[in-house]
């Protein structure tokens, strides 16, 4: 069994191609979980829309009750931890990640930036002992197996690797900088551009997108023919 997290990080509250003005990252990341559990449907999803619901930001209480042991914490520090405790405790409890993670100005949205800030907590993702010197940090979360599957969009073109502006692409990149940092190494990607154009370009990078999530099903599921197994399904 496998379970999986979902969580949407887009403002716009619909998908592309059945709401006017839906998000993209919406459309893929649904695809995503409809595919999933169109081979596999006893396996869990818990769904997080950050997009819509974004966690608290971090602040100086926050902080400094973040890093005084759990042990010294006084009642007001538990109540100020208590939305990323559960965040965390959702994170660990999933064993696949799947997020709708659209590109604003280059970047992840601040909502999704607020769970990063959330789940990213010294003594429960990331340890953090001054004795080790130079390197006090270390991730808590290498052994757990954990993958990660990042479905965005962009209103230009050319953003992955290689490419004319992959200069300018912060948005995957610090999302796996941060989930490295705990020790989530595990990470696919697909993504729709061309969406400020809105013409047959667009039309085509959904297709290829939509085309590279059906295959990323069936690679993390380990069986090709779940792909063929969902398309006979929504036929």
């Amino acid at each position: 069994m496998t379970n999986i997290l979902h969580i949407d990080a887009s403002a716009r509250p619909g998908r592309s191609g059945i709401d006017p003005y839906g998000s993209h990252t919406r459309r893929l990341s649904a695809r995503f979980i409809e595919r999933w559990r169109a081979s596999r449907p006893h396996d869990p999803v818990d769904y997080l829309d950050v997009g819509q619901s974004p966690p608290a930001n971090v602040t100086g209480r926050w902080i400094h009750a973040a890093f005084t042991p759990p042990k010294a914490r006084q009642p007001w520090m538990h109540e100020v931890l208590a939305e990323s405790d559960r965040l965390v405790d959702q994170l660990i409890a999933s064993d696949l990640i799947v997020v709708g993670l659209p590109m604003y100005n280059f970047s992840a949205p601040a909502q999704f930036k607020a769970y990063i800030d959330n789940i990213v907590r010294v003594g429960r993702t990331f340890g953090f002992d001054r004795s080790r010197g130079d390197v006090p940090y270390w991730p808590l979360l290498g052994d757990a197996g954990k993958r990660v599957v990042l479905l965005g969009s962009r209103g230009d073109f050319g953003y992955d690797k290689g490419q004319r502006m992959a200069h300018m692409n912060h948005t995957e990149a610090s999302v796996r900088t941060a989930l490295g940092y705990i020790g989530i190494t595990e990470v696919h990607e697909a993504a729709v551009e061309y969406d400020e154009f809105g013409d047959e370009r667009l039309a085509q990078s959904i297709d290829q997108a939509e085309r590279a999530v059906d295959e990323l099903v069936g690679r993390l599921i380990g069986a090709p023919e779940a792909i063929s197994r969902a398309d006979a399904l929504a036929a």
